[in-house]
């Protein structure tokens, strides 16, 4: 846990993204992730913290069990974007799919009480978060990134494993599938075993489950209301054709599509194309 500790008081955090940068004496010039047009810096300007002050600040880890093998993981009060992370109980290890930001002696011991982690798999840049803290935290597992986002890294360390392609089978059925999008690398997490056997896709927002939970949409910046071209939307409803699911989780506490996904997903998507392609005038 040395590496953890140091970790702590050596490793810049961005207050806005959540993203730990590497260690240095100085916090850096800009975050990378923020200042680009999918993400925003604060009126207020650039604001740097690290881990030994969010413990000093009073955040903890919170946790929901939404099924059977499956727990989701968020920090209160909200820090940076606010997603979940999910831990994935299978039979030959545990895997958490995206990552937050704050990590505690908590959270390592009670996700050590649920079996530990075998690996990290992250769906796009946005939810980096403390990545090598979470890591080291657990015996310097595997971090999995595509390669297609490697130079968005806040801290390239020796345990990111970056993958190519479209997708990565990983253990006991569970997959990466490169979905694109948002990023270029941005992948979703099939779980084929989920909801019961039907299947289900945790999607981070690479498909962001909508407020009504009857839907998704998809855009390149969700912040700053930049669409995504209807040709990157008919790719990804043609990939997620291929996958057989029932349930969606998406990013945020409280947003998943408990049944009947697929065809709504299909359907939003379907939606959004033609809104992209309307000519309608009664508007």
């Amino acid at each position: 846990m040395e590496e953890v500790a140091r970790l702590d008081k050596e490793c810049w955090i961005c207050e806005t993204c959540g993203v730990q940068f590497a260690p240095s004496s100085d916090p850096p010039a800009e975050c990378h992730i923020c200042v680009d047009e999918r993400q925003f810096v604060p009126k207020g300007g650039q604001r740097w913290t690290k881990q030994e002050q969010l413990k000093q600040r009073g955040y903890r880890n919170m946790y929901q069990k939404h099924e059977q093998n499956l727990y989701g993981i968020a920090t209160v009060p909200k820090f940076g974007i606010g997603q979940r992370a999910f831990l994935l109980q299978t039979p030959n290890g545990n895997l958490l799919c995206d990552c937050v930001t704050f990590l505690d002696d908590a959270t390592i011991d009670i996700i050590k009480g649920l079996g530990g982690l075998r690996a990290i798999a992250i769906s796009h840049p946005h939810f980096y978060s403390a990545n090598a803290q979470w890591s080291a935290a657990f015996g310097n597992i595997p971090v999995y990134m595509h390669e297609k986002d490697r130079k968005w890294a806040g801290y390239d360390h020796e345990n990111v494993s970056y993958w190519s392609g479209e997708t990565l089978s990983l253990w006991d059925g569970i997959q990466l599938v490169r979905l694109g999008g948002h990023f270029p690398g941005g992948s979703i997490l099939h779980w084929p075993s989920g909801a019961d056997g039907k299947g289900a896709v945790i999607s981070g927002d690479i498909l962001q489950v909508t407020m009504d939970r009857k839907a998704v949409s998809v855009m390149r910046s969700f912040p700053n209301y930049i669409p995504l071209s209807g040709s990157h939307s008919q790719r990804i409803s043609k990939i997620m054709e291929t996958l057989e699911y029932d349930r969606l989780y998406g990013a945020f506490f409280d947003l998943e599509i408990e049944t009947n996904a697929k065809a709504l997903v299909r359907n939003s998507l379907q939606r959004y194309v033609h809104w992209l392609q309307s000519d309608d005038t009664d508007i």
